[in-house]
């Protein structure tokens, strides 16, 4: 039965095949005669010729199927046993038959071919696009569960954090209720004990009492007992001591009795014998009358010659001092101080003349010893030789105003441009203006004539100058003040030939009006910045603690008294860790500091050093003096500024 059923199929599906064909051919042969050509991209199929298994059926072509077969199933009049259509097979070999006797037969298998090549490749295609819809669709769903399974995660996150919050939540809340209790519990305690200690005070306090009552009882016995024995004790000790002292004093009366009659009779003989001298004396004067006219006469000339000379001297040295001598408001001077002092002091002039073009033509700077700022140093060094060649050409000389902090080196500039100009200098102090009172204008003109008599020409520095030559409008100025004021500002009204006047001030803004109008150049001395620091500290340390033999010798040459100078039994010894690196950072630490202060910080180090057994000095001890100096300056600073005064 079986096979019966697989033959009949077979029998069918040939005979479907063949009419198929036939039906093609059939096709191909009216379309040939009809139009004479062929398309290789038309629709028929031949699956009985191609060498490849037909493909599956797309869902299109499976509905139509299905929908011809719905439509031919109530046509078709055969019963379902027999399925074999001998007309079809008929047909089909009929079909094959005219193939084979037309002449197209060729074209029509080469179509044939052509038309399963481009099925195939149709099916390759739509494979490949079928398998490239299947990936996206796999993409995609791997996507949509890769979503599906990060929203899960993160619900499950959320899940899990919201529980740890509601967890934390709940055990905070635990904590603050076992907090609470533990509080409520704490302050019963606490108070329990508070009240424990308020008993325990209360009876402390209650026991103290009674303790202390007794003590006081007890001492107030005591004190008792030992004032009864002080004061009967008192009593012995005065007794006795009165009596000793009672004793003793008849003692030493009778024996300052016994002194003084002694000296008594000793002065009474010395008197008798004296007067007894006297007497005979007057005796014999009054006896003899030429000896008494000749006493008389060489007492009277005694008392006046004593007298007269006396006086006279005054007179006479007064007269000197005051025409000849140097004014007492000169507080230093090149100038000697009599007439007879000049030719010595026109003797250390060409000396140091001589010294001065001697050191230039060795290559020796001007203010070689004076530290200052370079632009400073060089206006200073103009300012000299303009000053020079005024006095070589007789014209009238410039006043000057130094003004700064104290101990920038304005005394010093001033000294040296006299000196480098070759005219005398002489310096005074306005404070000392202040004390003369109405003899202060007599002496400011003595200064002024006096400044006359030098032949080169005179320097006159003036320190302080605001002491005495402040505003007039001030009501702290006295009426002498004012006028020994006035009297410099008239011998200062024109031009002079004879006197440069140098005013040193720490305060400009308080001198008058009419002496800033006096001036002719204005020079401010600041504090020395941290280059200059460095040079003066080394300029210092080889003046005080190296020796500077090179210029002592030059010096003894110069000045006679350094022939007599004694030398030093020990010399300081320098380490070799005090290096210029040292020195530097001392400079940058030493910031504010004057020069007066850096001399003195150097000679504290000098003193540190004689301090020493070996007189060694080191780094060590030389920042220790650097940092000593640095806070004694603050202090020194802190308390100008809690006294309310200010630095200017």
């Amino acid at each position: 039965m079986g096979f019966r059923r697989l033959l009949f199929s077979r029998i069918s599906m040939a005979a479907s095949r063949l009419c198929s064909a036939a039906a093609i051919a059939a096709a191909f042969t009216s379309m040939s005669m009809s139009q004479n050509r062929a398309y290789a991209d038309s629709r028929f199929r031949f699956p009985f010729f191609s060498s490849s298994p037909p493909a599956e059926e797309s869902p299109t072509d499976h509905k139509s199927s299905s929908n011809s077969k719905s439509e031919t199933k109530p046509d078709s009049d055969e019963p379902k046993g027999s399925g074999f259509d001998p007309e079809s097979l008929e047909r089909g070999a009929k079909a094959l038959r005219e193939i084979n006797s037309s002449p197209h037969s060729k074209q029509v298998f080469d179509l044939m071919r052509k038309q399963e090549k481009t099925r195939l490749a149709e099916l390759a295609a739509e494979k490949e696009h079928n398998e490239a819809i299947q990936a996206s669709k796999d993409i995609e769903r791997q996507r949509k569960l890769a979503e599906d399974q990060r929203n899960l995660v993160q619900q499950q996150a959320q899940a899990k954090a919201q529980n740890l919050r509601y967890e934390d939540e709940l055990a905070r809340k635990r904590m603050q209720t076992d907090n609470e209790a533990q509080r409520r519990h704490n302050a019963e305690l606490v108070s329990m004990q508070e009240a424990s200690s308020i008993r325990k005070e209360k009876a402390r306090i209650a026991t103290e009492e009674q303790i202390q009552a007794q003590q006081r009882e007890t001492e107030k016995e005591r004190a008792e007992l030992e004032r009864e024995t002080i004061r009967v004790k008192a009593m012995a000790e005065a007794e006795g001591r009165a009596h000793e002292a009672k004793l003793t004093e008849e003692q030493n009366r009778r024996m300052l009795l016994d002194k003084i009659n002694g000296e008594r009779e000793k002065w009474l003989a010395a008197i008798n014998t004296t007067f007894s001298h006297i007497e005979g004396g007057v005796r014999t004067l009054l006896t003899d009358r030429s000896k008494l006219i000749m006493t008389v006469g060489g007492v009277t000339a005694l008392a006046a010659g004593v007298y007269t000379t006396r006086e006279g001297a005054r007179v006479t040295w007064g007269y000197i001092n005051r025409i000849l001598g140097q004014p007492s408001l000169i507080r230093e001077s090149s100038m000697g101080r009599f007439p007879w002092a000049g030719s010595v002091s026109q003797f250390k002039n060409k000396l140091s003349t001589a010294a001065g073009a001697a050191a230039s033509a060795e290559g020796e700077k001007p203010l070689e010893n004076v530290i200052l700022h370079r632009s400073l140093k060089t206006r200073i060094e103009r300012l000299a030789r303009a000053t020079a060649n005024t006095k070589s050409h007789k014209a009238p000389f410039r006043n000057m105003m130094f003004y700064g902090p104290p101990g920038t080196g304005k005394t010093m500039v001033a000294r040296e441009i006299a000196r480098k100009s070759g005219l005398d200098y002489a310096m005074m102090t306005g404070g000392d203006v202040a004390p003369l009172g109405a003899q202060a204008v007599t002496k400011i003109h003595e200064i002024f004539d006096w400044a006359k008599k030098s032949n080169k020409g005179l320097l006159l520095f003036i320190d302080e100058a605001d002491a005495f030559l402040c505003e007039r409008n001030s009501t702290y100025m006295s009426e002498a003040q004012r006028s020994a004021l006035n009297a410099l500002l008239f011998r200062t009204g024109d031009q002079s030939r004879d006197i440069v006047l140098v005013l040193a001030t720490n305060r400009p803004g308080d001198l008058d009006s009419a002496v800033t109008d006096r001036i002719d150049e204005v020079i401010e001395f600041p504090l020395p910045g941290e280059e200059e620091r460095f040079k003066l500290l080394k300029l210092y340390l080889n003046k005080y603690l190296m020796g500077d033999d090179k210029k002592g010798e030059k010096d003894s040459n110069l000045k006679w008294s350094n022939l007599f100078k004694k030398k030093k039994s020990q010399k300081i010894t320098i380490e070799g860790d005090l290096t210029d690196q040292v020195i530097k950072e001392a400079a940058k630490k030493t910031e504010g500091f004057s020069g007066r202060e850096i001399a003195k910080l150097v000679a504290g180090v000098q003193a540190a050093v004689y301090g020493r057994q070996d007189c060694v000095l080191d780094s060590q001890l030389f920042e220790e003096i650097v940092d000593y100096k640095i806070e004694e300056h603050h202090q020194r600073i802190r308390l100008a500024t809690e006294g309310g005064q200010s630095f200017p």
